[in-house]
């Protein structure tokens, strides 16, 4: 079953008490920007205190610094005035569970939906499968602080970014629902 009637159901409820949200100004109001995992179990707006209109929020899997994700944030400061910006990685992250040549060899075989075991993916699927995957970086994590460290150490060395900018480092705990700060990445992002 597709979830597509929920959803449009959910969006009917939802715009029929929408109300003053039309006013909500097109730059943040809280002047800043979160980098985060795309993972379900994040709700960014429940663990940086957020409403509607307070900052942007960028997510991609892994809440990695990619070519997309600082295309974003030049845009969030250079045209809608954003003043500091948050890498928040997460533990337990699915992108700490395989490595490029992993994805790389279960796209190659199938493009079908892997499954997760307690040796890591595996495939499921029978072919055809891509050798495209060869060709991207997965940004796959082996270790969350020097992942979120080299993010924002990223950004910050990005010609785009103004050294004004603040940038920093945390990881989400998923048991606790708190923000760990990473001192190194915080410091490799501290404003000039």
């Amino acid at each position: 079953m597709s979830v597509l009637p929920e959803v449009i159901a959910a969006n009917a409820e939802y715009a029929a008490s929408f109300g003053d949200r039309s006013e909500l100004a097109l730059p943040p109001a809280r002047g800043f920007a979160v980098l985060t995992c795309m993972d379900a179990r994040l709700d960014p707006a429940k663990y940086a205190g957020l409403s509607e209109g307070d900052a942007h929020v960028i997510r991609n899997a892994g809440g990695r610094a990619s070519d997309d994700a600082i295309r974003s944030l030049v845009i969030s400061y250079k045209l809608l005035g954003t003043k500091e910006w948050f890498v928040i990685h997460h533990s337990d992250c699915g992108m700490e569970f395989f490595t490029d040549e992993v994805i790389r060899g279960l796209l190659a075989n199938s493009l079908e939906t892997a499954a997760l075991g307690d040796q890591g993916f595996y495939d499921v699927g029978t072919g055809p499968g891509a050798r495209e995957g060869d060709y991207i970086d997965w940004l796959t994590i082996s270790d969350q602080a020097t992942s979120v460290t080299e993010d924002v150490r990223r950004i910050r060395n990005h010609p785009l970014v103004p050294a004004r900018i603040p940038i920093y480092g945390y990881i989400y705990d998923v048991k606790s629902g708190l923000l760990l700060e990473v001192p190194t990445a915080t410091e490799v992002g501290r404003a000039a």
